[in-house]
């Protein structure tokens, strides 16, 4: 009896989730004599990996990102087969059919269950690691998908802000902000890796609880802030998004408002998305609209080559107008949703883009359910890239990323946003927003 090559592979997390399902039965099972003497022999485990390994196969090609054809597909589940099995199969398998009974004759060498459950697992997963770019398409466990959900909605399940302070979870705020700044003083001198690692858990457990709106985010479905913002002066307000999920919308509202009481003088945004790992993309339309106005025009998807565009489903938010002068901070580590909100400010020339290229992550991934599984006690989906993000200027932001209007990485960066504003107070401050520590 042949072995698998290897234990089940771990499988990695990333994106948006989605609610689409498909299924396809194969009309070749009565076609050959090694099908129908499987079927006599194990019909029930062949309507169980066949079946659960035909939907997956199905789910990818109506919903890919890119048309994928027959030939394309069979390749990817040989390459994979022969990496499980540690054998070549050579050429002569071409075919969804002639795939179908190599499938079912391998099978058949292995009488156990588990083994048998074990190779379809790998073999969906690797088929759908592979497909490009490399290792964003996983199979995913229910465990897995929860992971994703609390990711996306930026949950922490081993997070406790009030026991990082040592506080009930009853404190009043006067008392939040005292075991803040107690634990603080005696951590921020130390270097240790313990005292570092300490000193951020305090950091984010006051950032959330010592304001009410968050506070209440999280008391209620444990849910952080997605934002931290900062006058730096009577003229610039900063504000630093970390992440796009459900809450954030919301959080935009209120935090500049909690400074619309300003003077006059305040009328420089710095928006930092530095180090933004993207997540729900749902929420632009309506995130953008403050930004760019109603209706609008904002960004493009692609998927099997039809382009799809998105407009904005909100309009300006008053508390926003009074920026005049925005400059928006990017670098290589932002990715998919902050990338799309990048291109889009830059397009409308909403504010001026001042960093490094970004990362070059443009894909949309959903997540869709099976119908087919292996067992009645547990439940897999597939988590495929299903979208591709354009640009301002058409191209991907898969492999391009999107380009700064002023590169820090050039000597006179700083002469080149003083073109923008001719506001060399105002660079300065940009500038020290590079030499502060993310």
């Amino acid at each position: 009896m042949k072995k698998l090559s290897s234990l089940l592979l771990p499988i990695m997390i990333a994106g948006v989730i989605g609610l689409v399902s498909g299924i396809i039965i194969s009309r070749h099972q009565s076609q050959t004599p090694l099908l129908n003497q499987f079927i006599n022999q194990e019909k029930k485990h062949e309507n169980q990996y066949l079946a659960f390994l035909h939907e997956v196969r199905d789910t990818i090609t109506k919903n890919y990102w890119s048309n994928i054809t027959e030939h394309q597909l069979v390749n990817l589940h040989l390459l994979a087969i022969e990496k499980l099995i540690a054998q070549p199969l050579g050429a002569t398998i071409q075919t969804y059919e002639a795939l179908d009974n190599k499938i079912l004759e391998l099978l058949n060498e292995y009488p156990d269950d588990e083994v048998r459950h074990e190779f379809t697992i790998q073999l969906a997963d690797l088929v759908l690691a592979n497909l490009e770019p490399f290792g964003r398409s996983r199979l995913y466990s229910q465990q897995l998908e929860q992971e994703l959900i609390e990711k996306v909605s930026n949950i922490d399940p081993e997070a406790d802000h009030y026991k990082a302070l040592e506080l009930d979870p009853d404190a009043s705020p006067e008392k939040i902000t005292q075991a803040y700044e107690e634990q603080k003083q005696k951590l921020v001198n130390d270097d240790s890796p313990e005292a570092q690692e300490k000193l951020a858990q305090i950091e984010t457990a006051h950032h959330t609880l010592a304001d009410e709106a968050t506070r209440s985010r999280y008391d209620e479905a444990g849910v952080n802030p997605t934002m931290e913002w900062r006058l730096l002066n009577n003229q610039v307000f900063y504000l630093k998004i970390k992440q796009f999920s459900p809450s954030t919308v919301q959080e935009l509202a209120e935090v500049s408002e909690r400074v619309d009481d300003q003077g006059p003088e305040l009328d420089t945004l710095i928006l930092d998305l530095r180090g933004n790992i993207g997540g729900a993309v749902d929420g632009l339309p309506y995130f953008l609209g403050p930004f760019i106005g109603n209706n609008q025009y904002a960004y493009q998807l692609i998927q099997q080559d039809k382009v799809t565009d998105f407009k904005t489903r909100t309009g300006w938010l008053p508390s926003l107008v009074r920026y005049k002068k925005v400059i928006v901070l990017i670098d290589d580590q932002v990715q998919s949703t902050g990338e799309v909100m990048a291109s889009v400010l830059k397009k409308y020339n909403v504010g001026v883009l001042v960093g490094t290229p970004t990362q070059g992550w443009g894909t949309i991934e959903k997540v869709f359910p099976l119908k087919n599984q292996l067992t009645d006690q547990e439940q897999y989906s597939v988590f495929l890239v299903h979208h591709l993000t354009l640009r301002e200027d058409g191209l991907p932001i898969e492999g391009n990323g999107v380009e700064p209007m002023v590169n820090v990485q050039d000597a006179n960066w700083q002469d080149q946003l003083k073109k923008y504003f001719n506001d060399a107070e105002l660079v300065s401050v940009v500038a020290q927003q590079f030499t502060i520590k993310q």
